[in-house]
């Protein structure tokens, strides 16, 4: 049986371009996997500097990003996106209750969501498909 994959694009009609940004890779990867099973173009980093060297250099549309990093500002490489790529948008995810207040989007203004490390990576893709086809 020969199983069609459905491909993610964003609003310019090519495949979607995603940087996971996150610490810890047997996170990464999971998300990572599952983004590129639904045709999408996945780059993972682990650091700030990984991160910005990436989006200096790469078209992207949406970023995963944990809000804790252990090296570098999550909060820094939004910011940076933001001036490089203003299309691209932030799903940002976190295990702590920092900025569940929603101060988040007052803070980072290409921020689209903030959600728990523990959503599941079917959830994530959907969000990085609404976010990301629309820009």
């Amino acid at each position: 049986m020969n199983i069609e994959r459905a491909q993610t694009i964003n609003s310019s009609g090519t495949s979607m371009n995603v940087l996971i940004v996150e610490s810890r890779p047997e996170l990464s990867s999971v998300w990572k996997n599952h983004l590129e099973r639904q045709q999408m173009n996945v780059i993972c980093a682990a650091t700030q500097d990984a991160a910005i060297t990436h989006i200096a250099d790469h078209p992207v549309d949406i970023i995963i990003m944990d809000l804790i990093l252990k090296e570098g500002s999550a909060l820094a490489i939004s910011d940076y996106a933001n001036f490089r790529q203003p299309n691209a948008r932030v799903i940002f995810v976190t295990n702590t209750s920092f900025f569940s207040d929603g101060s988040i989007f007052s803070h980072c203004s290409n921020a689209s969501a903030l959600v728990p490390a523990a959503t599941t990576p079917e959830d994530l893709a959907a969000m990085v498909e609404h976010y990301g086809s629309s820009r």
